[in-house]
């Protein structure tokens, strides 16, 4: 009997790559097989996103590319899965007629039960959110590789006002510590070489016995060759015990994402983001103390409602006080459901245009000069295989994530750690010269020259 076939595109964050991997495990658990061939598949699921109004409409306009394919196949089945499953349920089904099946981030497990119904006839609908669902016992589905994702926490207790997380999510709640380490012995075992932790909020991590410090220091003992990054951070929640763990384990990479989102005091408020400046520059500078190479990234958003130019002005300020080494940088659109959607939204487009401008050839030229002082230095990279642009080189990421490009040779292979001497920079990519081959992260005098 031929078994159905499933095709998964995956659109918005980390916890979306993450989410679609544990749908992959409980659909090949119950007998479905995965595709790569859109046009070969019984089952085509959308796992979306709706952080931004952007990313909700490249799923609209994905829907009406599939709508063709739908025609010329009537038997098969088209489903939205994660966020946007759960916010638009009633306009996805009633007027985008070609979707059968709608399920929310925390109804993975009846996702079996959803499709038998959707091909039955019937509409598949799960869009509940839970206060338990940790997914903890599924082993997600991943092809080999370097790289893995794990979402070690579900949901968001902290309610910003412009965030519709905590109502497409759900609260709070974590794994247990015991199954986030299983899970890295076996992705260890099967020779991946790094692995990112994920929650909305990493750091308020608690499985009642272990906090996101706890954890980290866990994660880093499993295989010291083994990189552990984490994201995201609120400032709130981001200890001291915290940036000690990170600074006392070589294998937890010296890079903490932390989103500011404003400079502003009276905007943070606005945006019910529980901290001030003050405290947040307090973080980075004990950071800073602790891991003196420790590199900052961030979210920034322009044009929040009420931003004055002085707001904006200072959110310039704090960018040039941190100087992050990157940025994820956005005008502000209201989202329905959240408080921010009540307030006025007043600054003009053109506005937050320009002043978005401004804040991203700032960060452009915060992260040219940063990288301009990397030169002549050697990083330590792993390599992920041949540069973007030619096969005549590798590339690969130091521990502060940033992209390093450097000549092919014969000893090097995806996978191996190296250390690279920068000679160039510009404000996205480094690019250097092979200095040796190391057999681990640590600069051993068991390193290869090469």
């Amino acid at each position: 009997m031929k078994k159905n076939s499933v095709y998964i595109e995956t659109y918005g964050c980390q916890m979306n790559v993450a989410d679609s991997e544990i749908v992959m495990g409980i659909l090949g658990n119950n007998g479905y097989e995965l595709t790569q061939q859109i046009k070969k598949a019984d089952v085509i699921l959308l796992n979306t996103c709706s952080i931004r109004d952007n990313a909700e409409q490249r799923i609209y306009g994905r829907l009406g590319n599939l709508k063709k394919l739908k025609s010329s196949r009537p038997d098969m089945l088209i489903g939205i899965l994660g966020c946007m499953a759960e916010r638009l349920r009633k306009d996805l089904i009633e007027d985008k007629k070609i979707v059968d099946i709608v399920v929310g981030p925390d109804e993975y497990r009846r996702l079996p039960e959803f499709i038998d119904s959707a091909f039955n006839g019937e509409k598949g609908i799960g869009v509940k959110l839970s206060r338990t669902e940790t997914y903890d016992d599924i082993i997600p589905y991943r092809e080999d590789g370097l790289q893995a994702w794990i979402s070690v926490m579900r949901g968001c207790d902290k309610f910003c006002t412009f965030c519709v997380v905590p109502f497409t999510r759900g609260r709070e709640r974590s794994r247990e510590l015991k199954s986030i380490i299983e899970e890295i012995n076996l992705l260890s075992s099967r020779g991946f070489k790094e692995v990112t932790l994920l929650g909305q909020n990493v750091n308020s991590y608690s499985d009642a016995e272990n906090d996101f410090a706890d954890l980290l220091a866990a994660c880093a003992e499993v295989d010291r060759n083994l990189r552990i990054r984490f994201t995201t951070s609120h400032p709130q929640d981001l200890s001291e015990k915290l940036l000690q763990t990170i600074a006392e384990h070589p294998n937890i990479c010296k890079y903490i994402h932390l989103p500011v989102q404003s400079g502003s005091n009276r905007i943070l408020e606005a945006m019910n983001r529980t901290y001030t400046v003050e405290h947040y520059l307090t973080i980075i500078d004990k950071a800073r103390e602790l891991m003196p190479n420790v590199s900052f990234s961030t979210d920034i958003i322009s044009g929040f409602p009420s931003e004055t130019y002085e707001d904006h002005l200072a959110t310039l300020d704090i960018m040039q006080k941190v100087r992050y080494d990157g940025a994820y940088m956005f005008k502000y659109s209201p989202r329905e459901g959240t408080k921010a959607y009540k307030m006025e939204d007043d600054v003009s487009e053109d506005v937050k245009a320009k002043r978005l401008q401004e804040i991203i050839t700032l960060q452009q030229q915060i992260s040219y000069e940063i990288n301009q002082s990397l030169i002549g230095k050697e990083e330590i990279i792993l390599v992920e295989g041949n540069s973007k642009k030619s096969d005549l080189f590798l590339s690969g990421r130091t521990d502060s994530n940033k992209i390093v490009v450097f000549p092919k040779s014969e000893n090097i292979s995806e996978g191996d750690y190296v250390k690279v001497k920068i000679n160039r920079a510009t404000s996205a990519t480094l690019f250097g010269d092979l200095v040796e081959s190391l057999y681990s992260l640590d600069d051993s005098p068991s390193s290869i020259a090469v």
